[in-house]
């Protein structure tokens, strides 16, 4: 396994990690959930994403359960979890980041997951309703309690994010270290232009979500969808919608004959590319069966194939314009 800095942080994430969004409760419970991230842990895995809107709660139950089940030595492991969306219906309990839902949040978390700390934590979105100070003074209190090691935000734009790490900056508060964004072959503005100049001149790190465009990227969609997958579970039905932009069948179709030229799957090409970003510190995969974690795990060797003149064809595939 890679591991690679958050950032300017010492900490160091591996470059793929396991994430819970969508598999935790609607495919995967306590016992398969504890026979991924024993594989994945002994993959040499160090990160494990959560949210509290995962599946109304669910996956970090399902997660801080399995863990215990294995019983993990605290320090060899990471454990992310976001706050924003909410699970209960209420003015200051859902869709918010003010303190006292921030406040409230974390030790909801922390119960569901059974631990006294995260070693992540993000703000799931931003909230146009909550002034950033009163956002960023929260979440440097909670990490000065203790209840998580570092905070950082996700799917903020770049301008929100650098006001948040200003106020920290001035007021001497814990400071944002993270951005959890979107990136794939499809999506790329927001980590390769909008972030560019804040990688170096705040240091910010990056673990992105959803590197096989929620399984498009993984060819699996080309003639339908496949029981079981996640576009046939009717709660994520409005992921179909999500790449409508992008000519999804033809890119890949392109792309197939690379993956065989490398002798990997289509899954493990999408995966190796998001990874050789060298901003991105860590990929989250997710998986609902132990095979499909199994192929992911191949991405790593796929990783070192990925020379000058290989990405330039990928590049070719996924900007035939060369748009800039």
């Amino acid at each position: 396994m890679i591991y690679r800095r958050l950032g300017s942080a010492g900490i160091k994430l591996s470059v793929f990690s396991l994430g819970s969004w969508v598999t935790y409760g609607p495919q995967v419970d306590i016992d398969a959930s504890a026979e991924m991230i024993k594989l994945a842990y002994d993959s040499g895995i160090n990160f494990f994403d959560n949210a509290q809107a995962y599946s109304g709660g669910k996956a970090e139950t399902i997660m801080g359960a399995a863990i215990k089940k294995l019983g993990l030595r605290r320090g060899s492991y990471l454990i992310s979890t976001k706050l924003y969306w909410g699970l209960h219906e209420g003015p200051n309990e859902k869709n918010t980041l003010n303190r006292k839902y921030l406040m409230e949040a974390i030790d909801g978390s922390l119960e569901r997951l059974g631990l006294d700390h995260v070693d992540l934590l993000f703000c799931h979105r931003p909230d146009p309703d909550t002034p950033v100070e009163e956002t960023v003074r929260a979440m440097n209190d909670i990490v000065a309690a203790g209840k998580a090691l570092y905070w950082g935000t996700s799917e903020w734009p770049a301008d929100r994010l650098l006001k948040a790490w200003r106020i920290a900056d001035k007021r001497n508060f814990y400071l944002p270290q993270m951005e959890q964004p979107h990136y794939n072959m499809f999506v790329r503005d927001k980590v390769e232009k909008e972030f560019a100049e804040l990688y170096d001149s705040i240091g910010l790190g990056l673990t992105t979500f959803s590197p096989l465009a929620s399984g498009f990227l993984s060819g699996k969609y080309l003639n339908g969808v496949p029981e079981g997958s996640r576009l046939s579970l009717p709660a994520y039905s409005w992921l179909r919608n999500r790449y409508s932009h992008a000519d999804i069948d033809g890119i890949v179709k392109n792309l197939l004959p690379i993956a065989a030229e490398l002798g990997c799957t289509m899954s493990q090409l999408a995966l190796a590319w998001a990874a050789h970003n060298p901003r991105v510190s860590s990929v989250i995969t997710g998986a609902s069966r132990l095979e499909q974690l199994k192929e992911n795990l191949g991405a790593l060797e796929v990783l070192d194939k990925l020379s000058p003149e290989i990405m330039a064809k990928i590049e070719g595939i996924l900007n035939p314009e060369g748009k800039k």
